[in-house]
């Protein structure tokens, strides 16, 4: 695990620059630093040392030391791919798990991505061929961004920040990026909140020489075994053997694993898990001050998340948390993000992540990606009664009724058209809410586009939809980038290629049943977790937004709104948005914390940038 950042340079690779941006990570990479320079191509990296401790620095190289590698990630089927390689006679320099990409790459040139199961941000450079290729894992779990830079050549990062320490690369803002932050609570990739860099997607990579950057993309061929589920219970074995897999195979660690436990299903699966297979386990909880949020009820879980721990017998943390120490983290908070991002939960990961650093615990499971796998959201099973269309007022769940049932909000967006739907059942920020508060200079295209390529025209479509936008880009990014600033790597067994794949086959009446989420997942493990764990409904990890700014947080509220606050002066928020932001936040018809929320933490990252 580590942080990369390079760049190429037909007229040559300045190295000094090259220092500058590693050195902006090194909160991925504490433990050790290493750079490779010659001609047009100069990188380096920060080590997080989690495989091979003593001799897995980077780069990394094969045995002609013509292929110089630096990468961000665990490959978690290197032990298999390694046994294969040294039966073919290849000898290895190091323990790491990194090396088998290097000589693969010897083989079979740039298939080799499609045959790396675990997470990864690489930067491979031929130097025989004087080519780089930069890839990104299938699921999404590790960043990478890129710019083109004006002399030509490219410059490349794990994070924005370091990114942009790059002088030849553009600051200027994206006003379409700004338009759709509100509606998502993040910018949507491959956009960032800067107009020259883009992220490398999912699955896709660049190839890099003189003649210019190609993009190209690439499957995966980690096997899933093509198990019949024609009955229940060769689903609910199929399920329970490939869960435990991906489990078990993201162990893979010479230091100790924590796990993020909540009480609900899918980290408890996890848990469960990997302590039948670890002597030790350590676990962590967030506590939270007895304050009810809009949508759960009341957040604090820590109480079913110790008795679970207990009946483990793990070691376990609960973080106990209120309004004033989550203020005191959004800081930090910003800055592990790189760019404008205002998902709330994150400041929960984020607690988390600092108390397991203060532990010595470097890897962190958790039990992301499991809504999206096999159904988890409360709404999914309203989506199959109704495909009709009716005028729509631009509403969503969280945007309306506060104090309104879920049923009732559920209905109240059913006669939406399905894209429209697709919106309101996950994001915030409607159009017209965003039109009163930006400046109309930033109005842009409608961040409404993201649904319109989608068919919808079956249940599934939603799921599909919610496994290629909001998995990636909400859930795996949150882990990612609020672990690792801690210099802690969260892994998501959820997230192994085997597992989405095969949950991709499954109909809709294995993933929801009778209006139960996620059935064949509880089928699954229900002989190994207690029945009040497997029947608990989802409970969502919401920090009470609304109640904080209207109290305790209402002072960045007014500050981001001020006629001399950097949004205003920058042209970015519109004369009349301060009232416009205090009727959202007092209409007692509507829940509003998230959409205000988003342009708090615009204002407190344009003030970081005048710092």
């Amino acid at each position: 695990m580590c942080g990369i950042a390079g760049l190429f340079s037909p007229a040559g690779a300045d190295t000094q620059t090259v220092e500058r941006m590693v050195g902006r990570l090194v909160h991925r990479g504490p433990d050790s630093d290493g750079y490779w320079a010659r001609g047009p191509y100069a990188a380096g990296m920060r080590r997080l040392s989690i495989l091979d401790v003593a001799g897995g620095d980077q780069p990394l190289y094969d045995e002609t030391r013509r292929i110089v590698l630096f990468y961000n990630g665990e490959i978690y089927n290197s032990p298999s791919l390694r046994r294969e390689l040294e039966r073919q006679g290849i000898r290895f320099r190091t323990h790491s798990d990194g090396e088998v990409i290097c000589h693969l790459y010897r083989k079979h040139g740039r298939s080799v991505f499609e045959m790396l199961d675990g997470m990864f941000a690489i930067a491979l450079w031929d130097e025989e061929k004087k080519r780089l290729f930069l890839a990104r894992d299938f699921p999404g779990e590790k960043p990478l961004y890129f710019s083109r830079l004006p002399g030509g050549g490219i410059a490349f990062a794990s994070e924005i920040p370091s990114l942009i320490a790059c002088e030849y690369v553009s600051r200027e803002l994206d006003r379409q990026s700004l338009w759709d932050y509100p509606t998502f609570l993040w910018v949507p990739e491959p956009a960032t909140i800067y107009r020259d860099v883009r992220a490398i997607l999912p699955g896709e990579g660049l190839e890099v020489s003189d003649s210019g950057a190609r993009p190209f993309s690439f499957g995966d061929r980690i096997a899933t075994p093509v198990l019949p589920f024609e009955r229940d219970d060769e689903a609910i074995g199929s399920v329970r053997q490939l869960v435990a897999e991906a489990v078990r195979s993201r162990l893979l660690s010479d230091v100790p694993v924590g796990a993020f436990l909540s009480g609900g299903l899918d980290s408890s699966i996890v848990c469960t898990v990997a302590r039948s297979e670890l002597e030790e386990l350590h676990t962590f909880s967030v506590g939270f001050e007895s304050v009810a949020d809009p949508y759960h009820g009341y957040s604090d879980e820590s109480a079913l998340a110790e008795a679970y721990a207990q009946e483990l017998g793990t070691k376990h943390t609960t973080v106990r948390v209120t309004g004033d120490d989550f203020r005191a983290l959004l800081t930090r908070f910003l800055k592990a993000a790189g760019q404008p991002y205002a998902v709330s939960s994150g400041l929960g990961i984020l607690a988390i992540a600092r108390a397991a650093h203060e532990r010595g615990i470097k890897v962190l499971l958790s039990g992301d990606g499991a809504d999206e796998a096999f159904g988890g959201y409360s709404w999914y099973p309203a989506i199959p009664p109704s495909f009709t269309v009716r005028p729509a007022p631009g509403d969503t769940l969280r945007f309306l009724d506060r104090d309104g049932s879920l049923e009732q909000r559920i209905a109240r967006v059913a006669g939406y058209s399905p894209q429209l739907r697709a919106w309101a059942w996950h994001y915030y920020a409607s159009e017209e809410e965003k039109a009163s508060l930006f400046h109309p200079d930033v109005t842009a295209e409608s961040s409404l586009r993201w649904f319109s390529h989608v068919p919808f025209e079956e249940p599934l479509d939603y799921l599909r939809h919610d496994r290629a936008f909001y998995f990636p880009f909400e859930m795996l990014s949150k882990v990612d980038r609020m672990t690792m600033a801690f210099s802690v790597e969260g892994r998501a067994p959820f997230a192994a290629p085997a597992v989405q794949k095969f949950a991709a086959r499954l109909p809709w009446q294995q993933l929801i049943r009778d209006g139960q989420l996620k059935w064949v997942l509880r089928q699954a493990f229900a002989g190994e977790l207690p029945e009040e764990i497997v029947s608990r409904p989802k409970h969502g990890f919401n920090v009470p937004i609304d109640h904080w700014l209207q109290g305790e947080w209402n002072d960045l509220l007014q500050d981001t709104f001020s006629e001399t606050a950097p949004l205003r002066r920058a042209g970015i928020l519109s004369a009349q948005s301060r009232d416009h932001a205090m009727t959202l936040l007092n209409d007692p018809r509507k829940v509003s914390g998230h959409v205000l929320f988003t342009f708090v933490m615009l204002h407190l990252w344009m003030c970081s940038l005048e710092n």
